[in-house]
């Protein structure tokens, strides 16, 4: 376990930096906000996103690493390299009005997708913290680049991992990032590594009443596919997590054999190792499910991503930082939608937030302290994904959570759409923004802190190297024959 990092005064060097250029930033997560788009299909945003970086003098390499929806912007030459990770897709079904203390729909919003992960604030936040950062080099006359990556797709489709595979975070040095959620935090979470895919059945139609026994119902097929997949449940780990959607039903006419039927799977564990083997036995139940009805059966591999892995150096770096910071600085305005916001969450969603940190239940629901830096032995095993994983084994990373939301707020509600653009989020994005940044400014200030986190991760990759968890040569779904937006 390495030495706490004492303070190194980068957030008072920064800080101002970031204060003057956080209306621009906020005002672009309030614009993306408002053209939420599913994953590859991001391009609103990304041209907002584009803008935005080329308004302060980034230089835009577009569809970075061979993603239509991803750039790069770059400021400043030479060593060290210090990646910015940013995202901007949404959601479905969480077309949401904004600052509303009850379920509806945008007004302004002609699509069912809402930002229900923040990720508004996240590139926007990302972005924010480049800039700053790239500004501060300039002015001081200090030698580094500053990449920010516009990543798209990463919910549940893993735009970071095909970034990796296709050399986009090739050469930095060590990546920085954030996510929203309703406590700040900088310990590094484990997540659970997965992969997506599609499973097509083909049957025959047929007359269900006259003449049943000429179909084979593919709708057949996947629900012996979801009633086997439901039997492997009770056969794997602790952390393991099925999902599924269906994506096709076979049609409306329950007198027609359905000839067709689709469904959308994800699968995690804590590893690419043990989610590969879990993946092969949903596939060898799909299989069985054809098997009994006659139908046929296509796997179409959508994506993956790799585990989470922490680099204890540069927790250390930003928890530092975040000390000096303090905690978000919310008014009684914000405080007062949050409460708003809390009773229509579910029964003690926010008690337990708040009491897991300590707080008794009648505490401000938005969380203003600095959480203490646990010992890296005790990290949370989050049940969770995220394609921040596949860059944590390519370069050191590190991740902050920004206090955005009322506490217990659940990710992918309505709850975290109304609240996105909110005067308290913004607030969030501001202060994780100064911490990324300050904590760039280490990296670009200090080798010695640089070296250490680049020594630590060498010594996991000797023993663990990086198993990406794509096959060699999968393009983007964008680029695949055939390919239909979510």
């Amino acid at each position: 376990m390495t030495a706490t990092i004492e303070s190194t005064g980068s957030v008072l060097r920064v800080k101002p930096v970031v204060d003057d250029l956080a209306p621009r930033f906020t005002r672009l997560s309030d614009e993306v906000w408002g053209c939420p788009e599913l994953r590859w299909e991001e391009h609103r945003s990304l041209g907002k996103q584009i803008a935005a970086a080329e308004e302060f003098g980034g230089r835009i390499t577009r569809e970075a690493g061979g993603v239509p929806t991803a750039y790069m912007a770059e400021w400043g030459s030479g060593s060290p390299v210090i990646g910015f990770l940013g995202e901007y897709d949404a959601l479905y079904g969480l077309n949401q009005k904004a600052f509303s203390v009850v379920p509806g729909p945008d007004p302004d919003n002609p699509t069912a997708n809402g930002h229900g992960c923040g990720h508004n604030l996240l590139g926007s936040g990302s972005l924010l913290a480049a800039v700053a950062t790239a500004r501060y080099l300039e002015a001081n006359g200090l030698p580094g680049t500053v990449r920010y990556f516009g990543c798209p797709a990463e919910e549940g489709a893993a735009g970071k991992t095909f970034m990796v595979a296709g050399g986009a975070m090739d050469g930095i040095d060590a990546a920085v990032t954030w996510h929203p959620m309703d406590v700040m935090m900088t310990s590094q979470w484990l997540s659970l590594a997965y992969t997506q895919a599609y499973f097509r059945f083909k049957g025959r139609a047929a007359h269900a009443g006259a003449q049943p026994q000429l179909g084979r119902s593919a709708l057949d097929a996947a629900e012996l596919m979801n009633v086997g997949v439901n039997f492997v449940r009770e056969h794997m780990g602790d952390f393991d997590r099925i999902h599924y959607a269906f994506i096709d039903a076979g049609g409306t006419s329950p007198n027609v054999v359905q000839p067709t039927a689709e469904l959308y799977y994800i699968i995690r564990s804590p590893k690419v190792a043990s989610m590969r083997a879990l993946y092969e036995r949903v596939v060898k139940v799909a299989q069985g499910a054809a098997l009994m009805t006659e139908t046929e059966v296509e796997v179409e591999f959508d994506g993956a991503c790799a585990e989470y892995l922490p680099n204890r150096v540069l927790e250390e770096a930003l928890h530092a930082n975040v000390v000096d910071l303090g905690g978000v600085q919310y008014d009684e305005a914000d405080q007062e939608f949050a409460r708003a916001i809390a009773k229509t969450l579910p029964p003690g969603a926010t008690d337990g937030t708040l009491g897991r940190l300590g707080q008794s239940p009648d505490s401000p629901p938005l969380v203003s302290m600095v959480i203490p830096l646990p010992d890296p032995a005790h990290r949370i095993q989050m049940t969770g994904s995220t394609d921040v994983g596949d860059v944590s084994w390519v370069a050191p990373t590190v991740q902050i959570t920004g206090g955005t939301w009322a506490a217990g707020t659940p990710a992918h509600s309505w709850q975290a759409v109304s609240q996105g653009k909110s005067p308290a989020a913004h607030k969030g994005l501001i202060h994780a923004a100064t911490a990324m940044s300050a904590t760039a400014l280490d990296l670009f200030t200090r080798p010695d802190l640089l070296e250490a986190a680049k020594a630590e991760f060498a010594g996991i990759i000797a023993r663990t190297p990086y198993d990406c968890p794509i096959p060699e040569g999968t393009i983007p779904p964008p680029l695949r024959a055939g390919y239909r937006p979510a």
